[in-house]
């Protein structure tokens, strides 16, 4: 750069300071915005490392359903997210009546769990990286999918489907359950799960009669619901899971937690199976069962498969 010297008289003279470069100021102003970029990265928009409560304040925070049907392994997959520090599953908050009689309703409940005014033991201290609430098929869901549908896509949730490969192991259970809710086996109190194998051996005691009659037909409405279930649902963000594949496959807990965008963590349940082993040690009439079944489609039900 050169400076400019103007001589008006041979007593007067006047020295111009030196015009700036334009790609020397522009040069400037590209370090300024980048260091501004880096300040505002690693301050303002620093993302969460530990997932503490300090750090929560800009975590995105994910939406789910876990989507199922009565005793599909739904409770014990629920306790196994709610292992994970940084996810909070609600619960069968539907199974309320008051909550799910008209749409209206269901909307109402859904904004006060995902506006993260809903409370329950499954609530963390930590910071949330995934809220939502276990849903069964025959609670509101399906006589009002085209709403939820809507309000799903609305507020970004994502729905984790949940169903058994095994319909006849379902039924099992179903029946199981049921009678148990009258019995009261343990100690005159009604469990849907337990922690013990004493307690799953007190339950599996208990061998239901299954309508031979009506079984084939009784296994083809569920296969029609489940199916019409996804149908339905097929716009929203969603993955299917089954059951048997949770079990034995656990890799499967790693693609739900990178589906729900959470850091991988080990997920544990203190769940004991109430079934274990062959299902014909839990059938009264498996003669019955077994006849009906043979060289059907549903043969392959009537074989262990874990």
């Amino acid at each position: 750069m050169a400076e400019y010297i103007c001589l008006f008289s041979k007593d007067t003279l006047i020295i111009k300071p030196p015009k700036k470069s334009p790609l020397f100021s522009r040069t400037i102003a590209l370090w300024f915005a980048m260091l501004c970029g880096v300040y505002l990265y690693g301050t303002c928009l620093k993302h969460p490392e530990s997932f503490s409560r300090g750090e929560c304040s800009l975590n995105p925070v994910r939406f789910f359903a876990i989507i199922s049907m009565q005793r599909s392994g739904s409770g014990w997959f629920e306790t196994l997210l709610n292992s994970h520090i940084n996810v909070s599953s609600n619960g069968e908050i539907f199974s309320v009546i008051d909550r799910r009689n008209n749409v209206s309703n269901i909307i109402q409940t859904l904004e006060r769990v995902y506006n993260l005014d809903w409370f329950t033991s499954a609530s963390k201290n930590e910071c949330s990286a995934a809220v939502g609430f276990k849903w069964m098929l025959n609670q509101g869901l399906m006589e009002h999918h085209r709403e939820i549908v809507e309000y799903f896509n609305h507020r970004g949730i994502s729905a984790i489907f949940l169903f058994r490969r095994n319909l006849l192991r379902r039924m099992v259970s179903v029946l199981a359950n049921s009678y148990d809710r009258k019995a009261k086996l343990l100690n005159g109190t009604h469990k849907s799960h337990v922690h013990s194998e004493q307690e799953a051996a007190a339950l599996s005691s208990y061998k239901p009669i299954i309508n031979s009659t009506s079984l084939i037909s009784d296994l083809k409405e569920v296969e029609m619901i489940t199916a019409r279930a996804l149908e339905n649902f097929n716009s929203t963000r969603r993955m299917v899971l089954y059951y048997e594949d949770l079990v034995t496959n656990r890799t499967k807990l790693k693609d739900v937690q990178e589906f729900l965008g959470l850091p991988l963590m080990e997920l544990t349940s203190r769940q004991v199976k109430i079934h274990k082993g062959s299902l014909c040690d839990f059938v009264s009439n498996w003669d019955d069962v077994n006849k009906t079944l043979n060289g059907t489609e549903y043969e392959r039900f009537l074989h262990a498969d874990y």
